[in-house]
Order: C-alpha cells, then sequence, then structure tokens
C-alpha cells in the first residue's frame, strides 16, 4: 500500500482537507497530553534523582526527554488511538457500503482519493503537531516548577543549553513523522481491507489501532539506536 501511495496523483484539495482532520482537530488532545508530560516529567525527576541532582538541572531533563523520546512516542500513541481508528472505521465503512467498489466500477483510483490524501497527511502533520506538543510540555514543566518547586524560570530555561544537542530535535521529528505515517497506514490498511460488515468495520479498528502501536513502539527502539 506505502508504495502504491507513492505511485498516486493525490487531490491536493482532499490532502487539505485531511490536513485539518489529522492536524488541526488532533491538536487540543496533543497539547492536553503534553501538558501533563511536562507535569508527570517534573514530578519523576524530583522523585528519582531530585535528592542527588541539583532541581537547577530540570530544565535540562525535561528538555531531553521531551524532545527524543517521551514526547513523540506518546504523541504518536494518542494519534493512534484517535486517527488510526478513525481512518479504520472510515475506509471500512467505505469499503462494507461498496464505496470503494463503485470507484473502481467508474475506473476511479481509490489509491488516488481515499488512501494516499490520508497517509501523506498522516506524515506531514504529526512533527507539526510534536511541536507543538513539545512546547506545551516544556511549557507545563516549567509553570509546576515555579508554582510548586519555587525554581525561577530563568533557572529552568537557562539549563537547557547545557547538554542540548541539535540531534534531539532532529531524532523528535525523524520519530513523529515516522510514527504519523505507521498510523496512517495501519488505519488506511486495515480499513482498506475490511470483510464481514459492520463487524468487520469494529475488528478492523481494533487491529489498525494495536497494530499501530506496537510498530509505534518497535520503531521508536530501532530510531533511538541508530541515532545515539
Amino acid at each position: 500500500m506505502f508504495f502504491d501511495v507513492l505511485r498516486a496523483k493525490p487531490k491536493y484539495n482532499i490532502i487539505i482537507e485531511q490536513f485539518m482532520q489529522i492536524g488541526v482537530f488532533s491538536l487540543p488532545i496533543v497539547l492536553l497530553a503534553s501538558t501533563f508530560v511536562g507535569f508527570i516529567s517534573t514530578w519523576q525527576f524530583v522523585y528519582l534523582v531530585g535528592s542527588a541532582v541539583s532541581l537547577n538541572y530540570l530544565g535540562m531533563v525535561v528538555l531531553k526527554v521531551v524532545l527524543s523520546d517521551l514526547g513523540p512516542t506518546l504523541i504518536g500513541l494518542v494519534l493512534a488511538g484517535r486517527i488510526g481508528a478513525k481512518l479504520a472505521a472510515e475506509v471500512g465503512t467505505m469499503r462494507v457500503n461498496e464505496q470503494i467498489d463503485a470507484m473502481t466500477c467508474l475506473s476511479l483510483n481509490p489509491i488516488s482519493y481515499i488512501i494516499a490524501p490520508r497517509i501523506i497527511a498522516g506524515f506531514m502533520m504529526t512533527p507539526v503537531l510534536f511541536i507543538f506538543g513539545s512546547l506545551a510540555a516544556i511549557v507545563s514543566s516549567q509553570v509546576l516548577a515555579t508554582l510548586v518547586l519555587n525554581l525561577p524560570a530563568t533557572t529552568f530555561y537557562n539549563s537547557m543549553h547545557l547538554m542540548f544537542r541539535m540531534d534531539d530535535i532532529y531524532m523528535g521529528l525523524i520519530k513523529s513523522f515516522t510514527f504519523g505515517g505507521l498510523m496512517a497506514l495501519c488505519g488506511c490498511y486495515f480499513g482498506f481491507y475490511t470483510t464481514g460488515g459492520a463487524v468487520g468495520v469494529g475488528a478492523s479498528t481494533r487491529k489498525a489501532v494495536v497494530a499501530a502501536s506496537i510498530l509505534i513502539l518497535i520503531s521508536n527502539l530501532i530510531i533511538s539506536q541508530m541515532m545515539m
């Protein structure tokens, strides 16, 4: 299916529509999840190494964790549950209602009209969501540290440059790009090959979420090992 998408000629108006569906409409839940990532990262730092490492290094640790690992992985899993299931249900419903068969009879390529725009949007919009989510996680961590732990905001942000590397940003963008593509591919693949009517749509949705989640975790390990 991925190589079929590369050969397809998708309609740009459908791609823009999927940008809205996958990107813009997913922004609130991504910001909410990322905010709690910042909270959890702060408390984990205090719980694990708070007595051994100065709180002045909190910003550095949060930045590394959010950019390179926890941020893209959590966003990918959240989108797998929201977008992967949505795509599988949409495309699966088109299959059981014979809309895809009707397009084929009219000599319209369903890959170009249905699959390619969704997969392209998944690849392109997930890194954008990762950027906004990372900002939300960092700011939420700083707000919690300032209000609860009395850590000045200047100290939090100044510590970020101590171990900052551009490779951390590249790793986060590559991971989010990969996770977005895997999520969209799983949703479209299982939806496209749905069988068994309404029950089959439910089964395809479940399979898409499970497969996307497992592939995201596996690819996260592979990319981390390759870029370390």
